[in-house]
């Protein structure tokens, strides 16, 4: 005798087990239980840190100081050996912010492009806004150097909280200056760590001086291992963002890990940072948030443009300041267990503009369609799903100058720096290299002349940034 299959489903339908699995997945915790699903986000900025300094990258142990912790990042993630950034601070961390380059943030709507060191204007929206219109708690510690007049501190620009600096390390010298000279400029102040909240004014706390120079990274680690701490209680996906003063001149390492190396300050201080990843890692294992958990480091630019600075680039030419490998490459390692797959390396080119999209494509967000976004999701490349980057060209600024352009493995300047110093050299005829033949950027003709077919790819990618440029009505301001 065959069964009714309209009496079965209205049998299921009624019974008491349907109203439980209804209820469940219907339920607050449920709901909570998706919204958990969005990954944690933990974004370490490293400052003037060049590609050469931590063991993965050839540095570690050769420069004086082990970096265990960091290098677990890679041996648990992906590395990547082509990771390109602007050249100079506040540049760097507005694409890194914007998913734009740092000359669109500048662009006007009348007159000529802002200051270098301006920062982002109020217009802008930033990586924190868009995952805070996400549900995020977003939290920063440490250096901002995006704009330090009314509205235009972190909390006003998508930041929950923040407890840092508004501007550059070096301003540390000044208050241990015997010549300092105050009143001479009413911007000439000594710098405050500040604090706020969003909706609050921020508050000036102490001195940024050369003793809370050295122990100013100490204090960034606690409070976002704090701030770790308080959203995972909550059950809120958080980012916390932690740009380190380090290794920006001064380069003063923590009373604790003074002489530590035997290896001078520099050193000291990589074992100091190596330490405080460690023990961020470690806040994420012991909260049981590591698969839960995207974890990048890297930094705003390569080592000081400065001799004494002591910092490595690894095999590329120059520092900061310059247009040369040395300043736009640096390290960048990423872990996501079970999403992006570990011991990965990767030499396809990655630019810091593509973190934007590629974070928002990670938590299924859009990203803005009223202003250019410069990025690219690299989702399915971090992923593993392809092994191609979705980007194969960038553009190179110095300051508000284009100096030129890179596609796949070659690169062309307009100009050239001195070695000795900051002076510009206009070419009469542009430079080519082939950074996979002469990556030190040495001789600038070697392997040019069997393939000026590059020309083409390279000049098309000069001429559509230059169009974009024209069309492109600015950020309106302040």
């Amino acid at each position: 005798m065959r069964k009714n299959p309209c009496k079965l489903v209205t049998s299921v339908l009624y019974s008491p087990l349907f109203f439980l699995i209804i209820f469940l997945f219907n339920s607050p915790t449920h709901a909570a239980s998706e919204q958990k699903k969005k990954p944690n986000i933990v974004l370490v900025l490293m400052d003037n840190f060049g590609y050469g300094e931590i063991g993965v990258y050839g540095g570690g142990m050769m420069r004086g100081a082990p970096t265990p912790n960091i290098d677990s990042i890679a041996y648990e993630g992906f590395q990547l050996t082509n990771y390109n950034v602007e050249a100079e601070c506040t540049p760097s961390r507005s694409a890194l912010m914007t998913g734009r380059y740092g000359i669109r943030t500048r662009q006007q709507p009348d007159g000529p492009p802002r200051g270098v060191w301006y920062g982002i204007t109020k217009w802008e929206i930033t990586l924190a806004e868009m995952l805070s219109d996400q549900g995020y708690a977003t939290g920063i510690f440490g250096k901002w150097h995006l704009g330090d007049t009314e509205g235009r501190y972190p909390t006003d620009q998508g930041f929950d909280e923040w407890n840092g600096i508004p501007r550059s390390s070096d301003r540390a010298f000044w208050p241990d200056s015997n010549s300092f000279s105050p009143g001479s400029h009413p911007d000439a102040v000594f710098t405050h760590v500040m604090s706020s909240f969003k909706g609050q004014k921020p508050k000036e706390l102490e001195v940024f001086d050369r003793a809370k120079r050295a122990t100013i990274d100490r204090d960034i680690t606690d409070n976002a291992i704090d701030f770790i701490k308080r959203k995972a209680a909550d059950e809120q996906p958080f980012f916390a963002y932690l740009p380190y003063t380090q290794t920006h001149e001064p380069v003063d390492p923590h009373p604790d890990y003074y002489g530590k190396t035997g290896n001078g300050s520099f050193a000291d201080v990589l074992a100091q940072t190596d330490d405080y990843i460690g023990e961020l890692l470690g806040t994420i294992d012991d909260l049981g948030l590591k698969e839960d958990t995207i974890f990048i480091f890297t930094s705003d630019n390569g080592r000081e443009g400065v001799p004494r600075s002591f910092g490595f680039t690894g095999p590329w030419r120059s520092g900061m300041f310059s247009p040369y490998e040395g300043s736009l490459r640096v390290p960048f390692l990423i872990r996501w267990p079970g999403q992006i797959p570990s011991k990965k390396v990767s030499n396809e080119i990655f630019h810091q503009i593509d973190l934007f999209p590629t974070i928002a494509s990670f938590i299924g967000a859009d990203i803005p369609t009223d202003r250019i976004i410069d990025g690219v999701d690299q989702s399915n490349f971090l992923k593993g799903k392809s092994d191609k980057s979705a980007r194969e060209s960038m553009v190179i600024y110095i300051g508000n100058e284009l100096f030129g352009v890179k596609w796949r493995n070659w690169k062309l300047l307009l100009k050239e720096m001195d070695s000795d110093g900051y002076g510009i050299k206009k070419m009469a005829y542009p430079t080519v290299y082939n950074l996979l033949v002469d990556p030190k950027e040495e001789v600038p003709e070697l392997n040019y002349l069997n393939d000026t077919w590059v020309d083409f790819p390279l000049y098309q990618v000069m001429e559509d940034h230059e169009a974009s440029i024209a069309n492109d009505s600015g950020a309106p301001g302040p």
